[in-house]
């Protein structure tokens, strides 16, 4: 059973916006909750919350969220306080900074990564307990 939500502020803040098969928005998108789209966007996006991208769909922006998730096509720069998860067949052109970042096989990617990680012991890193094992960032 839902929770009743005490205010409309916090409905804000989970609220969920998508933009449709056909649809085309231009301009700057910004807000508090997730967004979905499943058309074409062009411009800017600053959410607080998390961004999916649906097969299909293309995206011409610069995005700034806490989450992104990829099926169709992205075009731009993106900095992602938390996953970044780019699905099979999905297609990304532009650096890419979050806390996580999962390329699935058949996705694609080109530009830099920039996400830290700690190297396994085969790869230089000194594993558990020793004093080698940094956090690099990952570079292309």
């Amino acid at each position: 059973m839902a929770q009743p939500r005490s205010s409309s502020s916090s409905a804000a803040a989970h609220a969920a916006a998508a933009i449709g098969p056909g649809s085309r928005v231009r301009g700057r998108v910004t807000g508090d909750g997730d967004l979905t789209v499943h058309g074409r966007l062009e411009g800017e996006v600053q959410l607080r919350g998390s961004l999916f991208i649906d097969e299909g769909a293309h995206v011409e922006a610069n995005v700034d969220a806490d989450a992104l998730r990829v099926g169709g096509t992205l075009e731009g720069n993106v900095s992602v306080a938390g996953d970044v998860t780019i699905l099979s067949g999905a297609r990304v052109r532009g650096d890419v900074r979050g806390a996580s970042i999962a390329l699935h096989e058949g996705g694609e990617l080109d530009g830099r990564l920039d996400s830290e990680f700690t190297l396994p012991r085969e790869l230089g890193g000194g594993g558990e307990g020793g004093d080698d094992n940094h956090k690099k960032p990952a570079r292309r």
